[in-house]
Parts: C-alpha cells; sequence; structure tokens
C-alpha cells in the first residue's frame, strides 16, 4: 500500500504530531483521527488545509502524491459560520 508521512497540527499550533497514512485515506479520515485523538469539540466542522500549497483538501479528496507529498505540514482549521439566529 502507497503511504505518505504528514505532520498535522491545529491551527493554533498547540497540538502536532507526525502521522504514516496510507494514499487511500481521505481528508475527513484525517479530520475524523484529529477529533478523535485530540478530543477536539465535535460540534465544530473543520477544513484540512496544506500548509505548503495553501491548499483545501476536501473531505473526500484521497491523499495522493498531486494533493500531499512526504513531510507536508497539513493544518486542521475550524470553520467558522458567520451569523445563525
Amino acid at each position: 500500500m502507497d503511504m505518505v508521512i504528514i505532520i498535522l497540527r491545529t491551527a493554533d499550533q498547540a497540538r502536532k504530531a507526525e502521522l504514516t497514512l496510507q494514499r487511500s485515506n481521505t481528508g475527513a479520515d484525517v479530520i475524523q483521527a484529529a477529533v478523535d485523538n485530540w478530543n477536539l469539540p465535535i460540534d465544530t466542522d473543520y477544513s484540512l488545509i496544506n500548509a505548503g500549497s495553501g491548499k483545501n483538501i476536501l473531505p473526500t479528496q484521497r491523499l495522493l502524491d498531486d494533493v500531499v507529498k512526504d513531510g507536508d505540514v497539513l493544518e486542521i482549521q475550524p470553520v467558522l459560520v458567520a451569523g445563525g439566529m
């Protein structure tokens, strides 16, 4: 199975981990693992950003070579929802 090594961090950089993941994993898989392992609030939506390229990794997007390279830093960021009544 094709693997990729990434650094995952929170937007405030309070948490950081080096992970070895299968390229078949998706953005949603990475976000869910961070929420579970770091006890992040579950009532919040998150996005995953490749800090090197500045590109958003979609929840359905696999961690293929054109999206993530070995050593890339991925940042999990809460999605702020404006308004709301």
